[in-house]
């Protein structure tokens, strides 16, 4: 029997058991659907990851009072007993950190902006080094960004986002409106790049002041994040990470044998410890979803079954006319397989819309990667081929005399 032949009596036989087909469908169709799903989720949030990372580019190292992960409470409290970074460690690795290419630090916190009768009250206040917007790679879309000297004598000036434009400033030009941070005046000098939203939050509802500033107007008794450019990565980052220490380690009078009383990151260690996380999420989801294609397949199993014992006389009237074994055998992987692929069509469909969908509500980031169609096709259908074997064998089997005795 010709595969084309086949395939044409597999489909006759599927279209004429709609409502059975398509409710033996649904175990393939929710692991594949699952499946793709996970794999575009995860791929998305890799891109999203790595495109942050890439913001504050893959040769800056952090100097901060806890590290950027850490997994129990335990450790979260000892960290919360380190000493606050502050703005002499700051001064301190700009004069003697030498192979530093640039160092900026940064301190955030929540609060109001005004401007006449409107204002928000969730903005992001962000206390900035004249340095850091080129070490955030920070594009500025209308005016300029801040001096030196603005950052040394305190300036009140502000770079937004375009959330504050057009919901706080309103039409207009917004270079050289006053402004109210939490009832502080500050000029408005430029205006950051759009960024769209993340998990439904905004990226651009936010204002940066100079740091010394904002050390002025709150509580400067706080934790500082210092941001060193390194000027590359590999070895120099590592030359910059132990210059880093160093410094630290002399600033808190630290013995040899004592642990680092803060912490030293890299971008890339950050990014592959999310990447691990996120691997390992969709590795347990992907497990899970397996259990659906196993499900599936058992049913696929079940219905072949059904189907052979419904059949019998039809098998008997084939092989009494010349259909040998391995004909009757094609025909039924051919339908088993067949079924599964159909499912995992619709798998893959309903998998990258669901994606999408969660993209749309909640600006969660995907993408969809063809390796994972081809992947999720080549299951369902394996999976239709391995638990249609039995069925198929069993129909193969048939004496055709006693095939011919079965009531119709």
């Amino acid at each position: 029997m010709e595969f084309t032949e086949g395939l044409k009596l597999a489909l006759q036989s599927l279209w004429g058991n709609k409502l059975r087909s398509i409710l033996t469908l649904l175990g393939v169709v929710i692991g594949v659907a699952s499946v793709i799903t996970v794999v575009t989720l995860t791929n998305g949030a890799k891109e999203f990851v790595t495109s942050k990372i890439n913001t504050y580019g893959a040769s800056v190292v952090t100097v901060t009072k806890m590290p950027q992960t850490f997994i129990t409470i335990e450790e979260y409290l000892s960290f919360q007993k380190r000493k606050d970074i502050s703005y002499d460690d700051y001064r301190a690795i700009l004069s003697d950190c030498k192979s530093c290419v640039s160092v900026g630090a940064q301190r955030t916190t929540t609060g109001k902006v005004v401007y006449q009768t409107k204002s928000t009250t969730d903005t992001n206040i962000r206390g900035w080094t004249w340095t850091m917007p080129p070490i955030s790679n920070l594009n500025i879309d209308q005016g300029r960004s801040f001096t030196e000297v603005e950052d040394d004598h305190s300036t009140h000036v502000a770079i937004v986002g375009y959330d504050v434009v057009d919901n706080v400033l309103g039409p207009g030009d917004p270079l050289g409106k006053e402004i109210r941070v939490d009832g502080t005046p500050y000029t408005v000098i430029g205006v950051g790049e759009r960024q769209g939203k993340m998990l439904g939050q905004s990226m651009d509802n936010w204002v940066a002041i100079p740091l010394t500033a904002f050390l002025h107007s709150y509580d400067a008794h706080h934790t500082l994040d210092i941001y060193v450019n390194a000027g590359g990565g590999g070895v120099i980052m590592d030359e910059v990470s132990g210059e880093l220490r160093t410094i630290m380690r002399a600033r808190r009078h630290l013995a040899p044998a004592v642990p680092d009383a803060f912490s030293i990151d890299t971008s890339a260690t950050f990014g592959n410890l999310l990447s691990k996380m996120l691997d390992n999420f969709g590795a347990v989801v992907v497990a899970i979803a397996g259990i659906s294609l196993v499900v599936g397949g058992i049913v696929i199993m079940n219905i072949m079954l059904v189907s052979v014992t419904e059949r019998t006389r039809e098998i008997g009237v084939r092989k009494a006319l010349g259909a040998r074994r391995k004909d009757i055998l094609l025909q039924f992987l051919i339908e088993s397989a067949t079924l599964s692929l159909a499912g995992g069509v619709i798998g893959v469909i309903l998998g990258i819309t669901v994606a999408k969908v969660v993209t749309l509500i909640i600006a969660f980031p995907s993408e969809v990667e063809l390796w994972s169609i081809l992947i999720g096709l080549f299951v369902a259908t394996a999976v239709g081929l391995f638990f249609g074997v039995y069925p198929a064998h069993k129909a193969s089997e048939l004496d055709p005399i006693v095939a011919l005795r079965s009531e119709l």
